[in-house]
């Protein structure tokens, strides 16, 4: 035969065409589907899983290193603001080597001019066991998105926050005492609370994971060290939270200028509480507003319009632990 007659299997067999006895059961297999396509991350050969995969290294690789685990409580899980940090500057990298903020690596600009803060962060780091790494200016311009860095500055681990029901604990000594804040942005008023926690025998702070500042290195200087004992946890939904602390036999505070009581007046001092802070500004939200079993107002002379959010947060846990202490006698 002409053509392709001579190759093998091109001759067709049979007379009819289409398909040949016995043949539905492929064809039907061969139009089941595969199931759902799978993620990227999760395809092997896929370029997303070879970067999930480094990320994944890059994060334990880090937290092995000395100074890489936040220090807090035993039971820490990262929240959804978890990222790392660069510290910048040489008075502010002394200053955070001084509070001990967690330190991954320090870098180092090559030939830097060395002052009595570079020497003080260089002894700082040798005696801690963080990594130096001298790093081209170029480099450090960029790991520290062209803030003034004076040739220093400080890689901070992300912080590893707990979860809201780690404080519900019957087994915790003493009676509970949690903060929670509402809409605080600023890391010193965090950190000025978590240093007042620590101060009255609070057991932890809580804040909300939108619209709410986290535990930065500025949060972590400002409370002089209580951010290694107290812990700070993260709710995706606050309202949610506290209205789980009322289930768990919690009463919620709001601190609020327009209160239902008189801090003097409040008598569930002794009880397991929640105190709630808003910020300076616009207060509590609506909706936190509306979970408080009541709203605890500070008396002030007429002179001052309003306290800062810290220091209110302080005079409240003050008298708390003033009328704990009066109980116990």
């Amino acid at each position: 035969m002409a053509g392709n007659s001579q190759r093998r299997g091109a001759i067709r067999k049979g007379g009819k065409k289409g398909p040949t006895v016995g043949s539905g059961g492929q064809r039907r297999r061969g139009l089941e589907g595969k199931g759902p396509t799978p993620r990227a991350e999760d395809r092997p050969a896929h370029k997303a899983h070879k970067m999930a995969k480094a990320a994944a290294k890059r994060g334990g690789a880090a937290a092995a290193r000395p100074g890489g685990a936040s220090r807090g409580a035993s039971t820490r899980r990262s929240g959804g603001k978890a990222s790392s940090e660069v510290v910048a500057g040489r008075n502010s990298v002394v200053e955070a080597l001084r509070a001990e903020v967690p330190v991954t690596t320090m870098y180092v600009a090559g030939r830097i001019d060395a002052d009595d803060r570079v020497r003080e962060a260089l002894k700082t780091a040798t005696s801690r066991g963080i990594p130096v790494l001298e790093t081209p200016r170029g480099e450090l311009d960029r790991l520290t998105d062209g803030a003034v860095h004076q040739g220093l500055a400080l890689q901070v681990p992300p912080y590893e926050y707990a979860h809201p029901r780690d404080f519900i604990d019957p087994e915790a000594p003493g009676v509970p005492l949690v903060v929670a804040l509402d809409g605080i942005t600023d890391p010193r008023n965090l950190g000025a609370i978590v240093r007042s926690v620590a101060a009255f025998g609070g057991h932890g702070v809580v804040v909300p994971e939108r619209r709410s500042v986290g535990m930065t290195a500025s949060a972590w200087k400002t409370s002089a060290g209580a951010a290694a004992r107290v812990p700070v946890a993260m709710a995706s939904n606050l309202t949610r939270a506290l209205e789980d602390y009322r289930k768990a036999g919690f009463f919620v505070l709001g601190l609020d200028m327009e209160g239902d009581v008189e801090l003097p007046e409040l008598e569930l001092a002794t009880e397991p509480i929640v105190i709630v802070t808003g910020s300076e500004g616009k207060g509590l939200s609506r909706l936190v507003r509306e979970t408080c079993d009541q709203v605890v107002s500070i008396p002030m002379s007429s002179a001052v319009e309003s306290l800062n959010a810290g220091v209110a947060t302080g005079v409240a846990l003050y008298e708390v632990a003033r009328r704990r202490r009066g109980a116990t006698r």
